[in-house]
């Protein structure tokens, strides 16, 4: 049958047929074959006809990284079922309303967390992998299975993108689209080959960890190391000494936990290259980093609806405190509030085009016509300035402030208080002062001892030497922690609400 499609097929049988001894997947004390992983994937899928799940269904997995959540993954998209890959820490009530929204027919997890104790109208069929019988289950089905004659703009999976308030937001994606991020941002930007072993703390339940650990390994006919585990800085240095990976990815607050606990003990031979999305990633970050490490980060801006990275800077040309340059053949432009574009030099929102957009949210028609556009067009919520093909993150839009009629950007004042030696990490956001719009800054001092109001007074003296007065936050309130989510970005509309 001419034109079909099948992502699952793309990323693994070509690999299963020329490597099949090679192994694909490094997990705890296991590695895993090409052509090993392509029976389980197969397994996995012949499983779900055995249940009674029809193509099109979709297929809830709340599991760690792992070989399972793999197999779980690939297996239902080659079947032709929709996986919809979700945090297995989710609480009960998060958990209800994405197996709810979704309509899941299926859902696999392992004892232990919350979405085993879940009902829900659609569901029929609820597994956890570490089940006694599983296992035994699983390997009794065909590891044979011929892929569902899907076509590359077919819907093969679901995402859901949290974002800043509210529930989350479902978001499907196409065949062609890991291909697509794989090729061009993998490829293009990192250069992962064959060769390379991969290793992301972030994990494949968000996009970001998705392709890092999926589709950028298993396109080049590289190799990967899964994790369980919460990505902590002692953690790391432990997998990479172990397995001695070429390729790390990580977001900002990962890096500067590492930088804290780096010493003379910690080894990170053979990386090539270190990658970082999720938030901007401080030009202090990165030189420090490049200081100890000699290795470059190579940052760069996605998203969910995107899939991967669109906007990134490049091995050896890094422009630190940037986003770096466009990921061809993807296109950006970069409006006002009218839509109509702006100067360079100037922020504006920024709106990007390519084939890996979703193109839709998963019943949200008031959400998909806010942000999927006319002519392919996705709004991402992001404030940019472009200069000389350069994109430099401000905020997000909703994070962005006026001050005497002035835009504030979050990202340049807390870039400015980060340069204090006494900071650890900062949030700036805003307060009504008087029914004045003024900034105001949450701040983590470093170790040791600190006099609070000396700090207050150092710190402001401190920006009023690199920025304008109104930008210069009149209030600083100190704390131990700021509010993230999971992917490490810090939630600037807690820290809003608190003062209001």
């Amino acid at each position: 049958m001419s034109g079909i499609y099948n992502v699952a097929c793309e990323l693994l049988d070509r690999n299963a047929m020329a490597r099949g001894d090679k192994i694909a997947v490094y997990y705890q004390d296991q590695k895993i074959t090409y052509g090993e992983l392509q029976k389980q994937v197969n397994r996995f899928g012949n499983l779900l006809g055995e249940l009674g799940v029809s193509p099109g269904e979709r297929i809830l997995i709340a599991l760690p990284d792992c070989p399972a959540c793999v197999y779980a993954f690939l297996g239902s998209i080659k079947y032709g079922a929709w996986p919809v890959l979700v945090s297995p820490l989710l609480s009960a009530s998060t958990n209800a309303f994405l197996l709810n929204d979704s309509r899941a027919s299926a859902a696999f997890t392992t004892n232990g967390f919350q979405a085993p104790q879940v009902r829900a109208e659609y569901l029929r069929h609820l597994l956890c992998i570490d089940d006694e019988g599983f296992m035994e289950r699983t390997a009794a089905v065909s590891p044979e299975l011929d892929p569902y004659p899907s076509r590359e703009d077919d819907i093969a999976f679901l995402l859901y993108s949290s974002g800043s308030t509210g529930n989350p937001k479902g978001v499907p994606h196409r065949h062609r689209d890991l291909p697509f991020t794989a090729d061009v941002y993998g490829r293009g930007v990192l250069q992962v080959s064959e060769t390379d072993l991969c290793f992301s703390a972030s994990k494949l339940f968000f996009a970001y960890g998705l392709g890092n650990s999926i589709s950028f390994p298993l396109r080049a006919g590289a190799a990967v190391v899964l994790d369980p585990d919460k990505a902590t800085a002692l953690e790391i240095f432990k997998i990479i000494a172990t397995y001695r990976p070429s390729l790390f990815f990580g977001v900002p607050t990962l890096y500067n936990m590492m930088l804290k606990t780096l010493n003379d003990t910690h080894t990170l031979d053979p990386l090539r290259l270190c990658a970082s999305a999720g938030e901007a990633l401080p030009a202090a970050t990165y030189h420090s980093w490049k200081k100890l490490t000699g290795l470059e980060i190579i940052d760069g801006i996605g998203s969910t609806e995107a899939l991967h990275i669109f906007i990134s800077n490049r091995p050896g040309a890094v422009r630190p405190g940037t986003s770096g340059y466009l990921v061809p053949p993807y296109e950006a432009r970069i409006v006002n509030g009218d839509g109509l574009p702006v100067p360079s030099g100037e922020p504006g929102h920024l709106l990007i085009r390519g084939k890996s957009t979703a193109p839709y949210y998963w019943n949200r028609p008031d959400k998909t016509a806010e942000t999927m556009l006319a002519d392919g067009w996705l709004r991402t919520g992001d404030i940019y300035i472009e200069e000389g093909g350069c994109y430099s993150f401000q905020g997000r839009a909703d994070d962005m402030f006026k001050v005497d009629a002035h835009w504030v950007s979050p990202i340049t004042v807390e870039e400015a208080l980060r340069e204090h030696p006494a900071v650890l990490e900062c949030a700036v956001t805003w307060r009504k002062l008087e029914g004045l719009v003024v900034p105001l800054a949450y701040v983590v001092p470093g170790p040791g001892p600190q006099e609070e109001m000396k700090l207050y007074r150092e710190l402001r003296a401190h920006v009023l030497q690199k920025l304008p007065e109104y930008m210069c936050p009149v209030q600083i309130i100190f704390c131990t922690e700021l509010p993230k989510t999971d992917t490490g970005k810090i939630q600037r509309f807690r820290l809003r609400n608190e003062v209001k």
